[in-house]
């Protein structure tokens, strides 16, 4: 990569790759280089507060259809 590739700041999808990957444990060395040198640490706290919301949201949303069928 160039110089210029280096420098560019990440976009969403890199974002959520990375939180998602470091979510699992899963994150590479090299990923994790790239997103301390070209992320900006309030991006990844963001879109890591909304990726916890959006899994809480489906785990209730789970448990409240299973009750449903249970109980009908």
């Amino acid at each position: 990569m160039s110089d210029e590739q280096n420098e560019k700041p990440l976009g969403f999808i890199q974002m959520l790759q990375s939180v998602l990957a470091a979510a699992f444990g899963v994150q590479s060395g090299k990923n994790r280089q790239r997103d301390f040198s070209r992320g900006k640490p309030l991006h990844f706290v963001a879109i890591g507060l909304l990726a916890t919301a959006l899994f809480v949201l489906l785990l209730y949303g789970t448990v409240q259809l299973v009750i449903y069928f249970a109980t009908a």
